[in-house]
C-alpha cells in the first residue's frame, strides 16, 4: 500500500495539472512569465488607507499585469513609510515617519549584508516533473520543468522577506534539489540547494521546503543543481524587489536567455569525456522560452512548428527597466536592441553606479539590470517602428553548430514594436560599434553603490588554484579513464547519501575537492583571496586547454580584485582594493587569471564551480569550508530525513522497468 507521503504528493501533482496554475505565494497566485504583446500601464503606487498602520504598497517595479495583487508589507515597522518614487528618488526604499527619530532610513547605499528591512513570510509550492517541450518550434520529449511551465513560474518578494519553498520532486527516475542562484543564506546553508554538499537529493515521490531571507535585492534564478537537469529546463526566474540606482517608468518582467538542444543534455553528456571526441553542440536561442530553429544538416527538427518570438510594445519617451538573466548551458550573450542605448543599474546582486551602452554582455549565471528609454537613436529610427531584440553568442564563449566556421543559430530573439497593430518583421540594422568578444563587461564600469575595502594582503589568507582538464584513472570515476576539468585536488566527485554538511567527519581526499579555510575567532572576520589561474603556474605536466570559464561562489558576494587573460606575474599585476567590481559570478578569461576576495563571515559548505553544465558535471567544482564548527543546523530532522528517503528509494523502490538501470548508478561530479 503506498505510504501516506506518496499519496499526498500525488494528489497535490494532479491538482497542480488540474487547475494550471504555477503555485501559489503568500498575497496572490502567481502565473507563469508573460510572453505575449501587452502595452504598459502608468497607476500609482498602491497605499491602501488605514487600518493599516505600516508600509504596504505594490513595488516600483512591479508585474507588467496590474491585476496580481502582489505588494510589499512591513508589519513589524509601523513607524517607517515608503519613500521610493521609480520616476525621481528610485533609490530609497523606507524612511522613518519622524526624521528626527534617530531610526535608520532603508535605501541603496544600506549595507544590504547585515541589515535589512524585515517583511513578511512569502510562501510558494513548485513540483518538478516530466513533459515534452518544443520552445524553438522543435519537439523535445525529455524536457524538465516546475509546474509544467518552462521557463519555471516567477519567485516574487520583498527586499527582507522570507521566502518558503516547497519543492516536490514528480520526476519518476531522478532525484532533484533547488539552487537559488546568488542567494547569501546567510546562517541558512543547508538551504543552498546543492545535492551531496549541502542535503541529499529529493527522493521521487518526497518534498523538501526551503527557507530563507531575501537580505539581497535585485533579479536571479532559481534551478535544479541535480547533475545536469538545469539543461533540460528545470529553471525560473527570482526577483526581490527593492531600490533602484535610476529612474525608471514602468519594469518589464524578467528576461531569462538561453541556449537549447532538442534532445536531452544527459545524452550529450558522454561527449564532455573525451577532448578527442565532440564537444556538445547547442542549436537554438530562447528568449523567455521563445526561439526559432535555424536549421542545420547535422540536427534534425522533430514535429516542426511555428513559435512566436518574445514581443514588447514601447510607448515613445517611456523608460523602461529590463531584468536580464543568463541562464544558458555553455553560452554567453551580447543583448542589444537596435537603435537604442541601455543604462546598465544593477550587476547581479549589486547595485553599482549607472553606465550606459549599447550592449551588454551577460555571462552563464550572470544577471544586469538596465534602463531602456523608448526613444530610439535618431540615426537609427526604424521607420516601421519595429527593433530586433539580438542574443548574440560570444565569440569562444558558447558552441552551436557551425557553417564555415559561423555559429548556425538565430540570434534575433525578440522584437520591440512601437505600434501594437504591427505584425511584421523588424529592418532595423544591429548597433555598431559592438564588442563580441568573450569578455565580461568593462570592469571600470562596475562601481558598487555601496563600498567595500579590501584590506592589503598582509591581512588577508591567500589560496591559489589552477583549472585544468586532465586524466582520471579507476573509481569512483565513471567512465575509469577519461578527461575531467578540476580546480582544487583533482575533479569533484560526490556522494549523493552523505553530504558534506552533515559528514564532515567523514570527507576528505582528492574526490571531495575541498578547501579548509582556517577557524576564526568570533570577534575576527578576516578576508581570503583566491588567485585562479586558466594556466599552469606549479604543475606544467597538467593540461590547460585554452577555454574562458564564469566562475560561480555560492554564500557570498565577492570583490573582483584583479582580472586579465595574460599569464599571471605577480609583479605586474594591478590589484583594485577601493571599492572594487562585486558580483557572484566572474568570466575567468582563457589563458588567464581572476583574483576574488570575500569575507569569512557565512559558516558553512560553500560550492565554487564553473556554471558551464558540461564542466560542472566534469568536475570543475571545490568545496569551501568555513567555519564549519559555527553551523547551526535550521532543520536537521528535515534533512535526515530527506536522506533516509533517498537511499530507501535508492536501494528498495528504484523502478527498475520504468528506468534506465545503469551501473553505476552516478557518471558525473554530482552537480
Amino acid at each position: 500500500m503506498p505510504s501516506f507521503d506518496t499519496c499526498w504528493t500525488y494528489l497535490v501533482h494532479l491538482l497542480n495539472l488540474i487547475t494550471f496554475r504555477s503555485f501559489q505565494s503568500y498575497d496572490n497566485v502567481q502565473t507563469p512569465i508573460n510572453t505575449g504583446l501587452q502595452q504598459p500601464h502608468f497607476k500609482p503606487l498602491h497605499r491602501p488607507e488605514p487600518p493599516y498602520d505600516y508600509p504596504i504598497f505594490k513595488p516600483p517595479n512591479a508585474p507588467e499585469d496590474w491585476n496580481d495583487q502582489f505588494v510589499c508589507k512591513y508589519p513589524s515597522l509601523p513607524e517607517y513609510e515608503l519613500c521610493s518614487n521609480k520616476h525621481d528618488h528610485p533609490g530609497c526604499w523606507l524612511k522613518p515617519k519622524n526624521a528626527s527619530s534617530g531610526l535608520p532610513t532603508y535605501n541603496i547605499k544600506t549595507d544590504y549584508e547585515s541589515i535589512y528591512p524585515p517583511g513578511i513570510k512569502r510562501n510558494y509550492t513548485i513540483d518538478i516533473s516530466n513533459t515534452t517541450l518544443s520552445p524553438d518550434g522543435c519537439l523535445n520529449e525529455e524536457g524538465k520543468v516546475f509546474n509544467l511551465t518552462y521557463p519555471g513560474p516567477w519567485i516574487e518578494a520583498c527586499w527582507g522577506d522570507e521566502i518558503e519553498v516547497t519543492v516536490i520532486n514528480s520526476l519518476p527516475c531522478n532525484g532533484t534539489t533547488v539552487h537559488w542562484h546568488g542567494i547569501r543564506q546567510l546562517n541558512t546553508v543547508e538551504m543552498d540547494g546543492v545535492n551531496a554538499v549541502t542535503q541529499c537529493p529529493i527522493a521521487p515521490g518526497a518534498n523538501f521546503t526551503y527557507r530563507f531571507r531575501a537580505h539581497q535585492y535585485g533579479s536571479s534564478w532559481y534551478h535544479s543543481h541535480y547533475s545536469l537537469q538545469y539543461a533540460d529546463g528545470a529553471v525560473g526566474p527570482l526577483t526581490i524587489h527593492g531600490p533602484s540606482s535610476a529612474p525608471y517608468d514602468t519594469a518589464l518582467d524578467p528576461i531569462i536567455m538561453t541556449d537549447w538542444n532538442q534532445r536531452s543534455a544527459f545524452q550529450d553528456w558522454a561527449w564532455s569525456l573525451n577532448p578527442k571526441g565532440k564537444r556538445p553542440k547547442m542549436t537554438s536561442i530562447l528568449l523567455n522560452g521563445n526561439g526559432t530553429f535555424a536549421g542545420h544538416p547535422d540536427v534534425s527538427c522533430t514535429n516542426p512548428e511555428p513559435r512566436t518570438l518574445y514581443n514588447r510594445v514601447f510607448q515613445s519617451g517611456v523608460r523602461y527597466l529590463l531584468r536580464l538573466i543568463n541562464t544558458s548551458v555553455d553560452s554567453a550573450f551580447i543583448f542589444s536592441i537596435d537603435g537604442h542605448n541601455l543604462t546598465v543599474i544593477q550587476s547581479d546582486f549589486v547595485p553599482i553606479h549607472p553606465y550606459t551602452t549599447n550592449s551588454v554582455l551577460i555571462g552563464i549565471g550572470q544577471r544586469y539590470h538596465v534602463v531602456v528609454e523608448g526613444t530610439p537613436d535618431p540615426a537609427h529610427v526604424a521607420l516601421d517602428g519595429n527593433y530586433w531584440i539580438r542574443t548574440i553568442p560570444a565569440d569562444g564563449c558558447s558552441s552551436f553548430h557551425e557553417d564555415n566556421g559561423k555559429p548556425v543559430v538565430h540570434a534575433k530573439t525578440g522584437i520591440i514594436r512601437y505600434d501594437r497593430d504591427s505584425t511584421d518583421d523588424p529592418t532595423s540594422t544591429q548597433n555598431s560599434p559592438m564588442p563580441v568578444k568573450c569578455s565580461d563587461e568593462p570592469y571600470e564600469s562596475l562601481r558598487p553603490l555601496h563600498e567595500w575595502t579590501v584590506p592589503p594582503e598582509t591581512d588577508t589568507i591567500k589560496l591559489n588554484f589552477e583549472v585544468s582538464l586532465d586524466k582520471t584513472n579507476g573509481p569512483p570515476y565513471d567512465p575509469q579513464e577519461g578527461y575531467r576539468w578540476q580546480i582544487s585536488q583533482g575533479a569533484l566527485w560526490l556522494n549523493y547519501s552523505a553530504p558534506t554538511l552533515t559528514n564532515f567527519n567523514l570527507v576528505g581526499g582528492n574526490n571531495s575537492a575541498q578547501v579548509h579555510l582556517p577557524t576564526i575567532p568570533q570577534d575576527n572576520v578576516p578576508w581570503v583571496e583566491f588567485l585562479i589561474t586558466a594556466q599552469g603556474l606549479d604543475t606544467p605536466v597538467r593540461r590547460f586547454p585554452t577555454v574562458a570559464h564564469p566562475i560561480h561562489l555560492h554564500g557570498h558576494d565577492f570583490a573582483l580584485l584583479a582580472a586579465s587573460n595574460e599569464t599571471y606575474n605577480s609583479n605586474t599585476v594591478k590589484i583594485k582594493r577601493d571599492n572594487p567590481p562585486r558580483r557572484d559570478v566572474v568570466l575567468l578569461p582563457a589563458g588567464g587569471y581572476i583574483i576574488i576576495a570575500f569575507k569569512m563571515d557565512n559558516p558553512g559548505v560553500w560550492l565554487l564551480h564553473c556554471h558551464i553544465a558540461w564542466h560542472a558535471s566534469s568536475g570543475l567544482a571545490m568545496q569551501v569550508l568555513e567555519n564549519v564548527n559555527k553551523v547551526k543546523l535550521v532543520d536537521p530532522e528535515q534533512l535526515a530525513d530527506t536522506c533516509a528517503k533517498w537511499d530507501d528509494w535508492m536501494h528498495n523502490k528504484r523502478p527498475t522497468t520504468q528506468c534506465k538501470t545503469y551501473i553505476p548508478f552516478q557518471d558525473d561530479s554530482g552537480i
